[in-house]
Protein backbone atom coordinates (compact mmCIF):
# COMPACT_ATOMS: atom_id res chain seq x y z
CA UNK A 1 0.00 0.00 0.00
CA UNK A 2 1.16 3.19 -0.33
CA UNK A 3 1.24 6.52 1.94
CA UNK A 4 -0.72 9.49 1.03
CA UNK A 5 1.10 12.59 1.56
CA UNK A 6 0.52 16.55 0.93
CA UNK A 7 2.39 19.40 0.21
CA UNK A 8 1.80 22.46 1.34
CA UNK A 9 3.15 25.53 -0.35
CA UNK A 10 3.42 23.63 -3.36
CA UNK A 11 3.43 26.34 -5.88
CA UNK A 12 6.93 27.45 -4.19
CA UNK A 13 10.32 26.18 -5.35
CA UNK A 14 10.76 24.03 -2.84
CA UNK A 15 7.04 22.63 -3.24
CA UNK A 16 7.49 22.12 -6.71
CA UNK A 17 10.63 20.50 -6.25
CA UNK A 18 9.09 17.84 -3.60
CA UNK A 19 6.36 17.34 -6.05
CA UNK A 20 8.83 16.68 -8.96
CA UNK A 21 10.89 13.87 -7.18
CA UNK A 22 7.75 12.27 -5.65
CA UNK A 23 6.93 11.13 -8.79
CA UNK A 24 9.73 8.69 -8.88
CA UNK A 25 8.54 7.26 -5.26
CA UNK A 26 7.57 3.71 -5.40
CA UNK A 27 5.69 4.13 -1.78
CA UNK A 28 3.92 7.48 -2.32
CA UNK A 29 0.55 9.20 -3.52
CA UNK A 30 0.45 12.34 -3.27
CA UNK A 31 -2.99 13.28 -2.11
CA UNK A 32 -3.13 16.82 -1.39
CA UNK A 33 -1.73 20.41 -2.81
CA UNK A 34 -2.09 23.22 -0.55
CA UNK A 35 -1.63 26.71 -1.93
CA UNK A 36 -3.23 30.05 -0.21
CA UNK A 37 -2.88 32.07 -2.43
CA UNK A 38 -4.05 30.01 -5.88
CA UNK A 39 -6.70 27.63 -4.21
CA UNK A 40 -8.72 26.30 -7.12
CA UNK A 41 -6.38 26.36 -10.41
CA UNK A 42 -4.81 23.04 -11.19
CA UNK A 43 -1.27 23.09 -10.60
CA UNK A 44 -0.42 22.41 -14.27
CA UNK A 45 -2.15 25.73 -14.59
CA UNK A 46 0.46 27.19 -12.50
CA UNK A 47 3.05 25.25 -13.86
CA UNK A 48 2.49 24.00 -17.56
CA UNK A 49 6.01 21.78 -17.73
CA UNK A 50 3.57 19.56 -15.49
CA UNK A 51 1.33 18.83 -17.89
CA UNK A 52 0.95 15.02 -18.64
CA UNK A 53 2.92 14.64 -15.59
CA UNK A 54 0.94 13.62 -12.78
CA UNK A 55 -0.69 10.19 -12.54
CA UNK A 56 0.75 10.21 -9.66
CA UNK A 57 -1.29 12.94 -8.07
CA UNK A 58 -4.70 11.76 -7.30
CA UNK A 59 -5.96 15.67 -7.40
CA UNK A 60 -4.69 18.03 -8.98
CA UNK A 61 -6.48 21.08 -8.27
CA UNK A 62 -4.53 23.41 -5.54
CA UNK A 63 -6.99 23.51 -1.99
CA UNK A 64 -7.51 25.74 0.68
CA UNK A 65 -5.23 25.62 4.09
CA UNK A 66 -7.38 23.43 6.30
CA UNK A 67 -6.04 21.10 8.86
CA UNK A 68 -9.27 19.19 9.03
CA UNK A 69 -9.38 18.18 5.39
CA UNK A 70 -5.53 17.61 5.19
CA UNK A 71 -6.04 14.94 8.09
CA UNK A 72 -8.47 13.37 6.10
CA UNK A 73 -6.56 12.94 2.96
CA UNK A 74 -3.33 11.96 3.91
CA UNK A 75 -0.84 10.76 6.93
CA UNK A 76 2.03 12.94 6.52
CA UNK A 77 2.11 16.43 4.96
CA UNK A 78 5.27 18.71 3.87
CA UNK A 79 5.43 22.28 4.91
CA UNK A 80 6.92 24.40 2.14
CA UNK A 81 6.41 28.07 3.28
CA UNK A 82 7.83 31.54 4.05
CA UNK A 83 9.36 31.53 7.46
CA UNK A 84 6.63 32.61 9.86
CA UNK A 85 3.80 30.60 8.75
CA UNK A 86 4.57 26.85 9.95
CA UNK A 87 4.33 27.99 13.48
CA UNK A 88 0.83 28.65 13.47
CA UNK A 89 0.37 24.79 11.52
CA UNK A 90 2.23 22.51 12.89
CA UNK A 91 0.36 22.24 16.30
CA UNK A 92 -2.80 21.99 14.58
CA UNK A 93 -1.91 19.06 12.16
CA UNK A 94 0.16 17.10 14.82
CA UNK A 95 -2.65 17.13 17.14
CA UNK A 96 -4.51 15.34 14.30
CA UNK A 97 -1.71 12.49 14.04
CA UNK A 98 0.12 13.38 11.10
CA UNK A 99 3.60 13.28 10.14
CA UNK A 100 5.16 16.45 9.50
CA UNK A 101 8.38 17.16 7.85
CA UNK A 102 8.84 21.08 8.07
CA UNK A 103 11.27 22.78 5.37
CA UNK A 104 11.30 26.47 7.00
CA UNK A 105 12.65 27.83 9.33
CA UNK A 106 10.41 28.50 12.13
CA UNK A 107 11.13 25.03 14.01
CA UNK A 108 14.96 24.66 13.85
CA UNK A 109 16.03 27.43 17.24
CA UNK A 110 15.19 25.77 20.41
CA UNK A 111 15.67 29.04 22.29
CA UNK A 112 12.88 31.06 21.96
CA UNK A 113 14.79 34.41 22.56
CA UNK A 114 17.30 33.49 20.00
CA UNK A 115 14.66 32.43 16.91
CA UNK A 116 13.07 36.13 17.66
CA UNK A 117 15.99 37.63 17.65
CA UNK A 118 17.68 36.52 14.30
CA UNK A 119 14.40 35.43 12.54
CA UNK A 120 12.40 39.21 14.07
CA UNK A 121 9.51 36.94 14.06
CA UNK A 122 7.28 35.30 17.13
CA UNK A 123 9.19 32.28 18.05
CA UNK A 124 6.44 29.25 17.77
CA UNK A 125 4.95 26.86 20.42
CA UNK A 126 7.02 25.33 22.61
CA UNK A 127 5.77 22.37 22.80
CA UNK A 128 5.19 21.50 19.71
CA UNK A 129 9.09 22.64 19.35
CA UNK A 130 9.34 19.98 21.83
CA UNK A 131 8.54 17.26 19.77
CA UNK A 132 9.97 18.51 16.75
CA UNK A 133 13.41 16.30 15.32
CA UNK A 134 16.61 18.55 13.30
CA UNK A 135 16.68 16.34 10.27
CA UNK A 136 20.42 16.37 9.06
CA UNK A 137 19.76 12.62 8.49
CA UNK A 138 23.10 11.88 7.98
CA UNK A 139 23.94 12.77 12.04
CA UNK A 140 20.23 12.06 13.91
CA UNK A 141 18.58 9.03 11.24
CA UNK A 142 18.00 7.46 15.00
CA UNK A 143 15.98 10.50 15.79
CA UNK A 144 14.40 10.66 12.91
CA UNK A 145 13.67 6.77 12.21
CA UNK A 146 11.32 7.50 15.57
CA UNK A 147 9.83 10.81 15.04
CA UNK A 148 6.67 12.63 14.09
CA UNK A 149 7.23 15.74 13.39
CA UNK A 150 11.14 16.69 11.54
CA UNK A 151 12.37 20.37 11.12
CA UNK A 152 14.30 20.11 8.23
CA UNK A 153 17.52 21.66 8.23
CA UNK A 154 18.13 24.91 5.83
CA UNK A 155 19.82 24.76 2.87
CA UNK A 156 23.06 26.96 3.99
CA UNK A 157 23.52 24.65 7.58
CA UNK A 158 23.21 21.50 5.28
CA UNK A 159 26.18 22.68 3.50
CA UNK A 160 28.28 23.76 6.45
CA UNK A 161 27.41 21.54 9.18
CA UNK A 162 28.01 18.63 6.90
CA UNK A 163 31.86 20.04 6.16
CA UNK A 164 32.75 21.17 9.27
CA UNK A 165 31.23 18.54 11.86
CA UNK A 166 33.38 15.65 11.50
CA UNK A 167 36.41 18.05 12.23
CA UNK A 168 35.13 19.67 15.46
CA UNK A 169 33.60 15.81 16.32
CA UNK A 170 37.01 14.95 16.84
CA UNK A 171 38.61 17.93 18.00
CA UNK A 172 40.57 19.03 14.55
CA UNK A 173 39.86 22.41 14.35
CA UNK A 174 38.79 24.92 17.39
CA UNK A 175 35.48 25.63 18.31
CA UNK A 176 35.33 29.52 17.67
CA UNK A 177 36.69 31.68 15.05
CA UNK A 178 35.36 29.28 12.15
CA UNK A 179 34.76 31.34 9.27
CA UNK A 180 32.26 30.77 6.44
CA UNK A 181 32.02 31.87 3.01
CA UNK A 182 29.15 30.83 1.10
CA UNK A 183 27.90 31.22 -1.78
CA UNK A 184 23.99 30.33 -3.64
CA UNK A 185 21.85 30.47 -6.55
CA UNK A 186 18.49 32.84 -6.88
CA UNK A 187 16.25 29.98 -6.02
CA UNK A 188 17.43 29.77 -2.34
CA UNK A 189 15.40 33.51 -2.45
CA UNK A 190 11.61 32.03 -3.34
CA UNK A 191 9.72 32.38 -6.06
CA UNK A 192 8.61 35.65 -4.96
CA UNK A 193 9.14 38.64 -6.54
CA UNK A 194 12.13 41.02 -5.17
CA UNK A 195 14.45 43.54 -6.67
CA UNK A 196 17.44 41.85 -5.24
CA UNK A 197 16.40 38.55 -7.27
CA UNK A 198 15.60 40.63 -10.44
CA UNK A 199 17.37 38.95 -13.40
CA UNK A 200 19.12 42.73 -14.34
CA UNK A 201 20.11 43.05 -10.78
CA UNK A 202 21.90 39.48 -10.36
CA UNK A 203 23.43 38.90 -13.93
CA UNK A 204 27.00 39.82 -14.47
CA UNK A 205 27.27 40.55 -10.31
CA UNK A 206 28.14 39.06 -6.93
CA UNK A 207 27.37 40.28 -3.84
CA UNK A 208 27.50 39.39 0.09
CA UNK A 209 23.89 40.11 2.37
CA UNK A 210 22.61 40.18 5.56
CA UNK A 211 26.71 40.21 7.10
CA UNK A 212 26.65 39.21 10.53
CA UNK A 213 22.67 38.90 10.55
CA UNK A 214 21.96 35.86 8.93
CA UNK A 215 19.04 33.28 10.23
CA UNK A 216 21.15 30.31 9.49
CA UNK A 217 23.91 31.51 12.03
CA UNK A 218 22.58 29.95 15.23
CA UNK A 219 21.32 27.27 13.72
CA UNK A 220 24.50 26.51 12.50
CA UNK A 221 26.04 27.46 15.75
CA UNK A 222 23.45 25.02 17.58
CA UNK A 223 23.78 22.25 15.72
CA UNK A 224 27.59 22.16 15.50
CA UNK A 225 27.49 22.64 19.20
CA UNK A 226 24.97 19.96 19.82
CA UNK A 227 27.78 17.34 17.91
CA UNK A 228 30.62 18.19 20.22
CA UNK A 229 29.34 19.65 23.44
CA UNK A 230 31.16 23.14 22.85
CA UNK A 231 30.04 26.73 22.41
CA UNK A 232 30.88 26.87 18.49
CA UNK A 233 31.24 30.71 17.16
CA UNK A 234 31.32 30.65 13.39
CA UNK A 235 31.45 34.34 11.13
CA UNK A 236 28.98 33.73 8.35
CA UNK A 237 28.52 35.61 5.23
CA UNK A 238 26.06 34.25 2.35
CA UNK A 239 26.55 35.90 -1.47
CA UNK A 240 24.46 35.66 -4.04
CA UNK A 241 25.38 34.61 -7.11
CA UNK A 242 23.46 34.74 -10.86
CA UNK A 243 23.19 31.09 -11.19
CA UNK A 244 19.99 29.18 -10.52
CA UNK A 245 20.75 26.70 -8.37
CA UNK A 246 23.48 25.21 -6.11
CA UNK A 247 25.54 26.61 -3.31
CA UNK A 248 29.17 26.24 -2.50
CA UNK A 249 30.51 26.97 1.14
CA UNK A 250 33.89 27.06 1.62
CA UNK A 251 35.17 26.91 5.74
CA UNK A 252 38.65 28.01 7.57
CA UNK A 253 39.40 26.57 10.64
CA UNK A 254 42.11 26.94 12.68
CA UNK A 255 44.09 23.40 13.86
CA UNK A 256 44.12 22.01 17.18
CA UNK A 257 46.92 21.20 19.68
CA UNK A 258 45.75 17.47 18.95
CA UNK A 259 45.83 18.51 14.83
CA UNK A 260 49.24 19.42 15.33
CA UNK A 261 50.45 16.28 17.44
CA UNK A 262 48.72 14.12 14.52
CA UNK A 263 50.99 16.08 12.05
CA UNK A 264 47.54 16.13 9.95
CA UNK A 265 47.92 16.59 6.54
CA UNK A 266 45.66 17.07 3.06
CA UNK A 267 46.30 13.73 2.89
CA UNK A 268 45.43 12.41 5.96
CA UNK A 269 42.29 14.36 6.52
CA UNK A 270 41.26 13.05 2.97
CA UNK A 271 41.77 10.00 4.37
CA UNK A 272 39.69 10.48 7.41
CA UNK A 273 36.94 12.05 5.88
CA UNK A 274 36.34 9.32 3.36
CA UNK A 275 36.30 7.07 6.28
CA UNK A 276 33.91 8.98 8.37
CA UNK A 277 31.48 9.03 5.65
CA UNK A 278 32.29 5.83 3.92
CA UNK A 279 28.30 4.62 4.81
CA UNK A 280 26.83 8.19 3.65
CA UNK A 281 24.98 7.27 0.23
CA UNK A 282 24.91 10.99 -0.39
CA UNK A 283 28.24 12.51 0.96
CA UNK A 284 31.02 12.01 -1.58
CA UNK A 285 34.88 12.88 -0.65
CA UNK A 286 36.96 14.49 -3.20
CA UNK A 287 40.42 12.91 -4.18
CA UNK A 288 43.14 14.95 -2.00
CA UNK A 289 43.82 18.25 -4.16
CA UNK A 290 40.42 18.44 -5.83
CA UNK A 291 37.82 19.75 -4.60
CA UNK A 292 33.65 20.18 -5.59
CA UNK A 293 32.01 22.39 -8.12
CA UNK A 294 28.14 23.36 -7.82
CA UNK A 295 28.05 21.03 -11.65
CA UNK A 296 28.95 18.12 -9.27
CA UNK A 297 25.99 17.89 -7.82
CA UNK A 298 23.56 19.67 -9.58
CA UNK A 299 19.62 18.43 -9.38
CA UNK A 300 20.70 15.69 -6.76
CA UNK A 301 20.79 14.93 -3.27
CA UNK A 302 23.98 14.63 -2.92
CA UNK A 303 26.34 16.89 -0.96
CA UNK A 304 30.81 16.71 -2.17
CA UNK A 305 33.53 17.51 0.38
CA UNK A 306 36.51 18.55 -0.61
CA UNK A 307 39.63 18.85 2.05
CA UNK A 308 42.92 20.81 2.73
CA UNK A 309 45.15 21.27 5.39
CA UNK A 310 47.27 24.73 4.65
CA UNK A 311 50.56 23.94 6.60
CA UNK A 312 51.40 27.41 6.34
CA UNK A 313 48.47 29.30 8.04
CA UNK A 314 47.79 26.10 10.31
CA UNK A 315 44.31 26.03 8.93
CA UNK A 316 41.99 23.75 7.70
CA UNK A 317 39.87 24.61 4.72
CA UNK A 318 36.91 22.62 3.72
CA UNK A 319 34.86 23.21 0.65
CA UNK A 320 31.36 21.97 0.12
CA UNK A 321 28.73 21.81 -2.60
CA UNK A 322 25.06 21.42 -2.44
CA UNK A 323 22.25 21.68 -4.77
CA UNK A 324 20.20 23.72 -2.50
CA UNK A 325 16.79 23.03 -4.00
CA UNK A 326 17.58 19.26 -3.11
CA UNK A 327 19.73 18.17 -0.35
CA UNK A 328 19.22 21.44 0.68
CA UNK A 329 15.26 21.21 0.54
CA UNK A 330 13.04 18.83 -1.26
CA UNK A 331 15.39 15.80 -1.32
CA UNK A 332 16.51 15.70 2.20
CA UNK A 333 12.93 16.25 3.55
CA UNK A 334 12.19 13.01 1.73
CA UNK A 335 15.64 11.37 2.83
CA UNK A 336 14.18 12.17 6.07
CA UNK A 337 10.39 10.69 5.03
CA UNK A 338 12.43 7.10 3.75
CA UNK A 339 14.08 6.74 7.16
CA UNK A 340 10.62 7.80 9.16
CA UNK A 341 8.80 4.64 7.65
CA UNK A 342 11.95 2.55 7.80
CA UNK A 343 12.25 2.26 3.40
CA UNK A 344 15.60 2.32 2.26
CA UNK A 345 17.13 6.09 2.41
CA UNK A 346 17.98 6.98 -1.28
CA UNK A 347 13.81 5.67 -2.46
CA UNK A 348 13.16 8.11 -4.92
CA UNK A 349 16.13 10.35 -4.41
CA UNK A 350 19.09 8.14 -6.20
CA UNK A 351 20.31 10.14 -9.49
CA UNK A 352 23.14 11.29 -11.57
CA UNK A 353 23.96 14.88 -11.42
CA UNK A 354 22.97 16.84 -14.98
CA UNK A 355 25.80 17.55 -17.07
CA UNK A 356 26.41 20.14 -18.98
Amino acid sequence: MKIKVGIIGVTGYGGIELLRWLKNHPYIEVAYLGSHSQAGLDIADVYPHLQGQLEYVSDTQLQEINADVIAEKVELVFLSLPSGISSSLVPNLLEKDLKVIDLAGDFRIRDASIHEQWYKKQAPDRRSQSQGVYGLTEFNRADVAKASFVSNPGCYPTSVALGLAPLLLHDLIEAKGIIIDAKSGTSGAGRGAAVGTLFSEVQESIHAYKIGAHQHTPEIEQFLADVTGKDVLTTFTPHLVPMTRGILSTMYGQLTDKAREMNLTSDSLQEFYQGFYEKEKFVRIHKSGDFPKTKFVYGTNFCNIGVYVEERTERVIVVSAIDNMVKGAAGQAIQNMNVMYGWDEATGIDNIPLIP
